[in-house]
């Protein structure tokens, strides 16, 4: 028996630490099953860049209020690329603020987000190479009704929150202290960004910290509660064909010694109006050299000499 278990999810997410292989084996066939494939997901291999050094992954995982492809404009919520190292011994997330102001093919400058609108995966992806410069390896997306019977089925979840704070959009105030977010609580959690001292980038250390708390909780929760939860997010879950039960088995023995998840936001210069639209602007020399680090491997030394560590443990 493993300590610990892992599946994509999205938001979110993402990366869930657990335990319980032998349950994997047994229901790989119904989780295989539930999962959505995308077709052809990836930019035409001559407008891609190179593969990151030696074994790490690249993942971009998103969450969104529709499954690509479903009827409606959409744009993505959420977006992170998730970067697991050659050695596996932790897991990076790197937020990218979904208004960041980046070149969408085809489309001029827009946020970054529109590009999901605009051309679903495949655009999302290849707006995401070209800022980046870092090579998209697998894809998951997560749609927020799959969310929310994700943190049900785990009968919620813990967070810390540092000030009572009230979300005028929703009505909701989150009272200082213990939070427990189960169902439409934490979707509603996840993606407040009005009212919040940080706006935006508050929301994006909120979503990583729900998923740091999805994955403590999965630690502690008996085979059963598992096994519910990989159903309700692998019926959730649309990856590219890539993601295979074999590949996830795979990182399941990679990542059984996983230490923790290093939650990180892209660097930037605030929020600035462009055409009456509130944008984010992005630090290009000190995303630069973020990025670098994904693609060379190298995110444990960037840290150790840039910082930049979002704090999920207290939030507002």
């Amino acid at each position: 028996m493993l300590r610990r278990f892992m599946i994509i999810g999205g938001l979110l997410v993402a990366m869930v630490l657990a335990g319980g292989f032998a349950l994997l084996m047994q229901r790989q066939y119904v989780y295989d099953g539930n999962i959505r494939r995308i077709a052809e997901p990836f930019p035409v291999e001559s407008e891609r860049p190179g593969k990151t050094v030696g074994e790490a992954q690249n993942w971009l995982l998103i969450g969104s209020d529709r499954r690509p492809g479903e009827q409606g404009a959409q744009r993505a919520d959420t977006i992170m690329i998730l970067h697991l190292p050659a050695d596996r011994r932790r897991i990076y997330v790197v937020g990218i603020p979904r208004d960041a102001y980046v070149p969408i093919k085809g489309h001029g400058n827009d946020k970054i987000n529109a590009s999901y609108a605009y051309g679903g995966p495949r655009l999302l992806i290849s707006t995401v190479e070209r800022f980046t410069g870092v090579r998209i390896d697998h894809f998951a997306a997560v749609d927020f009704a799959g969310f929310v019977a994700m943190t049900r089925a785990l009968g919620g979840v813990d967070v810390y929150v540092a000030r009572t704070t009230y979300d005028p959009m929703n009505k909701v105030t989150w009272k200082q202290g213990k939070v427990h977010l189960d169902g439409e609580q934490s979707l509603l959690f996840v993606r407040q960004r009005y009212n919040l001292p940080g706006g935006d980038f508050d929301r994006i250390r909120r979503q990583q910290a729900v998923i740091k708390a999805m994955g403590r909780k999965l630690r502690d929760s008996s085979l059963f509660a598992i096994d519910a939860f990989l159903q309700e997010s692998t019926k959730s879950l649309s990856v590219d064909p890539g993601v295979t039960m074999s590949l996830l088995r795979g990182l399941v023995f990679d990542l059984r010694g996983v230490e923790d998840l290093t939650a990180l936001t892209t660097p930037h210069l605030g929020s600035a109006t462009i055409r009456g639209a509130s944008v984010v602007k992005i630090d290009e020399k000190k995303a630069e050299k973020l990025f670098a680090a994904v693609r060379q491997d190298a995110l444990a030394d960037y840290v150790e000499a840039n910082g930049g560590i979002n704090d999920t443990e207290l939030l507002y």
